[in-house]
């Protein structure tokens, strides 16, 4: 079965550069459009994250940049111009929705340190919390090639995993995967659903079509394959459509990957599997609390063994010294230690910076 965009609950949706920026600059008219439509999502109480291209299209306008690959450091000039123009677009464009915007910058290091990977997923989580939206894009004003996704496709998959989104969308200048280059093969096919991808699937991607964007069909599948890793439904769609994602729950033209699981269990899964740098002793009563599904705060806690860092993963015992839960905890060995058995809102003055309220949080942690 298909899934339902209008039934989603946390939605990420990445806009490619060639449907955000035309030869004459910025479709206004187009994000306007979409605008409305991410209205309606937060109106019905649908968490929203955009993964937007557009900024080096943007900037090299700006500074009069020909078309075609660029030299690293005019990439990064012309991101720096266009992060700008594409923040204040959005912003005017969900405004008067009363929608809230926030600019997100990220680089691959961002989720493959388990420290910043946390901090990202805390912040995603704080904003969306609020009722922002956030924009996301690659920090290409300091990215070099060692350090990239290198294309928002991939950028997408990952922000929808660590923000735990149910579907994510790819607002694209084709409308799904299709068993051969339908501009080149007239008889190529779309598929309707993926349920798995397999290596025949993976051999059936091309090349990229536009000349602005970087992701064609292989970019795609390694994001489908990340998302539907992580519990999340994605589809592919042209999306140059006024409201696209009106269209698509209409029953516009898209392929859909189906998940394997939910967002939250695969999670846990991926947490479970982890070994632990330390453990973490704990009172009875925050035994009691875990149990009924409260995080882990640095009152309940005991004794701290073993050295770790931010982000790592460490055991959780009780009194009897048997291990009942696994997370990621937020503060490093030496740091819990110090805040070991205070309340949260000492945190700060013992160490002397203001720190977070739960030493592991109920989403980092697995129970059992």
């Amino acid at each position: 079965m298909k899934p339902d965009v209008a039934a989603a609950s946390r939605l990420v949706i990445k806009i490619g550069s060639a449907l955000l920026v035309g030869p004459r600059g910025l479709k206004r008219d187009w994000l306007v459009a979409l605008a409305e439509d991410v209205a309606a999502a937060r109106k019905r109480g649908c968490d929203v994250v955009l993964v937007s291209s557009g900024s080096i299209a943007l900037g090299r306008r700006v500074l009069g940049l020909p078309l075609g690959a660029l030299p690293l450091e005019q990439s990064q000039a012309a991101a720096a111009v266009g992060q700008i123009q594409l923040a204040r677009a959005y912003e005017e464009a969900l405004a008067p929705h009363g929608v809230t915007t926030a600019q997100v910058l990220v680089t691959l290091e961002d989720t493959d340190d388990r420290r910043r990977y946390l901090n990202s997923r805390a912040t995603m989580e704080t904003l969306l919390g609020l009722g922002v939206v956030p924009i996301v894009n690659e920090n290409d004003t300091v990215a070099t090639d060692e350090i990239r996704f290198g294309d928002n496709d991939r950028l997408a998959a990952q922000i929808a995993v660590t923000a735990g989104a149910d579907q994510l969308i790819l607002l694209s200048d084709v409308d799904g995967l299709y068993t051969a280059n339908p501009k080149e093969d007239p008889s190529a096919t779309r598929f309707e659903v993926v349920e798995h991808i397999t290596p025949e699937i993976e051999a059936m991607a091309g090349d990229p079509i536009s000349g602005l964007s970087k992701g064609g069909m292989k970019t795609k599948l390694l994001a489908a394959k990340t998302a539907v890793a992580g519990g999340c439904a994605m589809a592919i769609m042209e999306g140059s459509v006024a409201r696209p994602l009106s269209a698509l729950a209409a029953g516009a033209n898209c392929t859909w990957f189906l998940p394997e699981g939910d967002p939250q269990a695969a999670r846990k899964r991926w947490i479970a599997a982890m070994k632990p740098r330390g453990e973490i002793f704990v009172d009875a009563g925050a035994v009691e609390a875990l149990m009924s599904g409260s995080s882990l705060l640095p009152a309940g806690v005991t004794a701290v063994v073993g050295h770790f860092g931010r982000g790592e993963p460490v055991a959780i015992a009780g009194p009897d010294r048997a291990i009942l839960a696994k997370g990621l905890v937020r503060y490093t060995a030496e740091e819990a230690h110090k805040i070991a058995g205070h309340r949260s809102r000492e945190i700060a003055e013992i160490l002397g910076y203001p720190g977070r309220a739960a030493l592991i949080h109920r989403d980092d942690m697995v129970v059992g």
